[in-house]
């Protein structure tokens, strides 16, 4: 099986709300592709419910491409600790920082129907909450958000 690089991250080490650049592929003409780790909640200590997880992908898939040019995809991750993001090329981690929290701001903020929310637009439509993911976004943005190093599992 090949390597995931999510599972050499040392989950124990690394220090939530923060972003990190999880990996950089190159395509076969050499344009990059970033994949960046946009953490909520310290991992292992909690989990976002699937409903305020599921908005906030919705939430965040407009505001972060309002915010940051080249955004791919923004998608949930497994453990429903954060997000993971794909951008065109090789943004720096500091105005991605900046991107993640002018978009978390926004998700603060929103107060308009949830974007992509109906039967012909989503695959699950009837499963989402405002409410937490708002707050959410406010906790992230209360604590100490920041760029992470990688930091790998000694083994």
């Amino acid at each position: 099986m090949a390597n995931v690089e999510s599972f050499d991250l040392d989950h124990t080490k690394v220090k939530a709300p923060y972003i990190r650049l999880a990996g950089l592929k190159r395509t076969p003409s050499g344009d990059a592709i970033s994949k960046y780790d946009l953490r909520l909640l310290q991992p292992n200590t909690g989990a976002i419910d699937p409903a305020a997880i599921h908005t906030l992908e919705h939430l965040l898939a407009g505001y972060l491409r309002d915010h940051l040019d080249g955004v791919v995809d923004v998608s949930p991750m497994g453990c429903r600790t954060g997000m993971y993001m794909a951008v065109i090329g090789e943004p720096n981690e500091q105005a991605v920082l900046g991107a993640f929290k002018a978009a978390l701001e926004d998700v603060a903020a929103h107060d308009q129907p949830i974007p992509g929310v109906s039967e012909l637009e989503c695959g699950n439509y009837r499963d989402h909450d405002l409410t937490q993911a708002r707050q959410h976004a406010r906790d992230a943005l209360a604590g100490d958000l920041k760029v992470q190093q990688t930091l790998l599992i000694e083994r």
